[in-house]
């Protein structure tokens, strides 16, 4: 691995990705959830839907753009040309390597995605294809891993494919309800709301955690070879500590969450315990940024039984 401008792009993009996908399948649920009580113009819970609602639509532009950014650098990484080159080069990496293969997938996931957003329908043809859109991303963003060094079509890819999607449910809800909706229900009218969205990004999130946390155990013990020595030896497994490390300070916050914070507020419905609550999720969502950009930087550095033969 050699750490230069085009490295550095790679990762930028890639953390992009992480953060623009995550924070539009978040809105996109939280959305869903508050649709029922946020549709009437004087509702409570009406500038937390709008706001789910627009995070939607421009977190699935950014991941486009995201994912355009990122395939300029790759083509300028596997030709070792400048950026300005590798325009020239992109359509013969589209054709003729997995890589362009995995981020058509992808690619034409996020376009649909987007699509959806911008949609003004919210029957059960949308959800479907949403949740379609959010699969082929999931899919292709696995296959640009290092899953895929053991064939297209294999477990280890199966068992990626579902930790991008248990870990892009779990973090979109963070992100999204912490940096951008729950906020928009301080108000005292809207404390039921609050309270009702609490619990299901509670529950929705401790679901998504054991399998993030099965599929990761999975994909550690590959990426290390089997021997959790070479995690003290590689690069790989420098950056995966510092994921775990923040991964384990996003748990530790949505524990304080769930077992104190929410049930204190559900007693009380208390505006200094919604305060507790919401800034909790909010260093949470903070925390949750830094594992997406740790997962990119994870992603473009060789895995330890590779990087030490």
């Amino acid at each position: 691995m050699i750490v230069d401008g085009l490295w550095i792009g790679q990762v930028a993009m890639a953390a992009l990705m992480n953060v623009a996908f995550a924070f539009a399948v978040g809105s996109a649920l939280l959305g869903a959830w508050l649709v029922k009580d946020g549709q009437g113009k004087a509702a409570p819970a009406r500038l937390a839907w709008l706001r789910a609602q627009r995070s939607f639509v421009t977190a699935s532009i950014v991941l486009l753009l995201a994912d355009l950014g990122w395939l300029l650098y790759e083509a300028a990484s596997m030709s070792a040309v400048t950026l300005p080159h590798a325009f020239g080069v992109i359509p013969t990496v589209l054709a003729q390597t997995h890589v362009g293969y995995a981020w058509s997938v992808a690619f034409v996931g996020a376009l649909v995605l987007l699509l959806t957003a911008l949609s003004s329908s919210t029957g059960t043809w949308r959800n479907a294809f949403l949740w379609l859109a959010v699969i082929a991303i999931a899919a292709g963003k696995a296959s640009l891993g290092h899953a895929a060094d053991g064939g297209t079509i294999s477990e280890a890819i199966g068992v990626h494919v579902l930790h991008v999607l248990a870990a892009t449910v779990w973090s979109g809800l963070v992100i999204a309800s912490g940096l951008a909706v729950l906020p928009a229900l301080g108000t005292s009218t809207a404390r039921g709301m609050l309270i009702r969205t609490a619990l299901q990004i509670s529950n929705v999130s401790l679901v998504a955690v054991g399998f993030v946390l099965l599929t990761g155990i999975f994909n550690a013990v590959r990426g290390a070879g089997g021997s959790f020595s070479t995690l003290e030896l590689s690069t790989w497994g420098h950056v995966l500590m510092l994921k775990l490390a923040l991964v384990a300070m996003v748990l530790a916050l949505g524990a304080m969450n769930r077992f104190s914070a929410l049930p204190r507020l559900r007693r009380t419905a208390s505006t200094m315990d919604a305060h507790t609550f919401t800034n909790l999720l909010y260093l949470e969502a903070l925390a949750m940024l830094g594992v997406l950009v740790a997962a990119a930087a994870l992603s473009h550095v060789a895995p330890a039984f590779a990087a030490l033969g």
